[in-house]
């Protein structure tokens, strides 16, 4: 088991996804975030089921860096619920696995 955590966030457009994610890895809470556009979504929202085309980010970083990069999602993001969930590296690459760690820790 590791400390490294894969962080999902799904937002409405291009623009938004690329601001966000420039914004993640700047300020070195993510070593990485893809952006994976073209993501159909099916949710219930104000008691519809409602559909929409998003960008899906995927994150790379520490788990003790979840909090600082959940509350910058929250400033940045437009939904008034934006999806922000955090899935467990349980095995990895071991360069890669410290590649992340570097790149959160800054200099």
């Amino acid at each position: 088991m590791t400390d490294k955590i894969v962080i999902f966030v799904a937002v409405g457009n291009s623009n938004d996804a690329a601001v966000l994610a420039k914004s993640l890895v700047e300020k070195r809470l993510a070593a990485c975030v893809n952006l994976l556009p073209g993501v159909a979504s099916w949710y219930w929202w104000e008691g519809k089921v409602t559909e929409d085309q998003e960008v899906l980010l995927m994150m790379k970083t520490s788990r003790d860096k979840f909090a600082a990069l959940e509350k910058e999602v929250l400033r940045l993001h437009s939904y008034a619920v934006p999806e922000v969930i955090a899935l467990q590296i349980v095995e990895g690459s071991k360069n890669y696995l410290n590649w992340i760690e570097e790149s959160v820790k800054g200099e």
